[in-house]
């Protein structure tokens, strides 16, 4: 929930979090593909779950993104009214 009081520069992290997931995807699958070439497949393992978790939080944050302004919400969004309880 939005009080109002939030920075009027603030702005969501999700892009950033997207190309930084992107950069773990990329080197979690070439540390995939080295340590199976190596012969190691308890590292290469390793490396693969990392990509499929890394994959995941990449769908996600995509979610976040197409939802639009209503989850980022910049300067021009009026903060939210708090739900009333019945």
């Amino acid at each position: 929930m939005r009080s109002g009081n939030e920075p009027v520069t603030a702005r969501s992290p999700l892009r950033l979090r997207f190309w930084l997931g992107m950069w773990g995807l990329m080197w979690a699958v070439a540390g995939t593909a080295a340590f199976s070439l190596a012969g190691r497949p308890g590292w290469a393992a390793a490396c693969g779950v990392l990509a499929v978790i890394v994959t995941v939080d990449l769908a996600v944050i995509l979610h976040h993104i197409h939802q639009g302004p209503h989850y980022q919400p910049g300067p021009d969004i009026p903060p939210y009214e708090p739900p009333r309880r019945r």
